[in-house]
């Protein structure tokens, strides 16, 4: 009989720890990796949830930390293996969570079950554009052009595997078109180079090219969304110019460890969705071409895996090379 006093004690203790820990945390600086590098859809993204922990916490910071390479898996690997406590978060994507899981022959994590998932933060179509003095001044020019001319044009994205990539992929698959890929290190130097004239296309997550494209340095030809995004309502959608059910949006999402202590990873779900619902914040992913969505955990995880299944598919029948 003692034992089990002793033993209900002893649980009794660890959940008023955790709960006390819980209602402290955080209480250092909190890091955000982000498996691209500084510039693109997915920086942009981070650094806005970023600041809006911040100012919910006030007295604790959310700091934003780079880590590109591997089409967002060394930032993704990084946060499975640190320590659950709530102190290591990732901005979760399609790369991360969707088409990465579907081109790896092997991962050093599972991507469901190694990690926690709070919630999702907003949804964002890609977008292909050109330079604005190119003769291509719509996707059907495109379409035309690669048809007459197959293996000629080229287009720019963040990477080989990256959601831009995949959807430009897609793309081809299904409108049966001939466009090379060169992938860069970063979403801004392929933008840089389609700006300066050295790339005739590049495709990209919305908030990276949008200040190019409103400022008259580069051209949107195509939202790959199933409809136009209110940030570039005269820009048409991949399926509106000749290739019908043509529907591929980014997202983003807050992930962490599978082992947080559940008072924590309450705590922080709680604080994101805070975040995410401040005016302020709204505004700022809208002005960048997202629509903030967030999700409950169990959302979250039957989502992500509808999207491994999906881009299996595509990394298939793509032949896009394993990882």
């Amino acid at each position: 009989m003692r034992f089990f006093v002793a033993a209900s004690a002893a649980l009794i203790g660890v959940g008023t720890f955790a709960s006390a820990v819980a209602q402290t945390y955080p209480q250092r600086p909190v890091r955000i990796l982000v498996g691209f590098a500084p510039g693109g859809g997915v920086d942009v993204a981070a650094r806005i949830v970023a600041q809006g922990l911040t100012d919910v916490w006030g007295n604790q910071t959310a700091l934003v930390e780079n880590r590109p390479g591997a089409a967002g898996g060394i930032a993704t690997e990084l946060t499975a293996a640190a320590a659950p406590d709530g102190y290591t978060l990732l901005l979760c994507t399609i790369a991360s969570h969707g088409i990465t899981p579907a081109r790896a022959k092997k991962l050093p994590y599972d991507p469901i079950k190694d990690f926690s998932f709070p919630s999702m933060v907003g949804i964002t179509p890609n977008v292909i554009v050109t330079h604005p003095a190119m003769a291509m001044r719509s996707l059907r020019d495109v379409i035309a052009y690669a048809r007459k001319h197959p293996g000629k044009l080229n287009y720019g994205s963040s990477g080989v595997g990256a959601s831009p990539n995949l959807s430009m992929e897609l793309l081809k698959l299904d409108a049966k078109l001939d466009i090379q890929h060169v992938p860069y290190k970063g979403a801004a130097l392929a933008m840089g180079e389609v700006a300066s004239g050295h790339m005739e296309l590049m495709v990209g997550n919305l908030p990276g090219p949008y200040p190019l494209i409103v400022a008259g340095k580069l051209r949107g030809l195509a939202v790959t969304s199933a409809t136009r995004s209110p940030q570039l309502p005269n820009v048409p959608t991949v399926a509106e110019q000749g290739v019908p059910g043509f529907d591929v949006s980014s997202w983003y999402g807050i992930c962490g460890q599978s082992g947080i202590q559940k008072p924590v990873f309450d705590k922080l779900r709680t604080d994101l969705l805070a975040a995410l619902a401040r005016p302020d914040v709204k505004k700022r992913l809208a002005d960048q071409g997202i629509e903030a969505k967030t999700s409950t955990p169990e959302e979250f995880v039957a989502f992500s895996r509808k999207e491994i299944a999906r881009w299996s598919r595509v990394v298939r029948e793509a032949k896009i090379p394993e990882q």
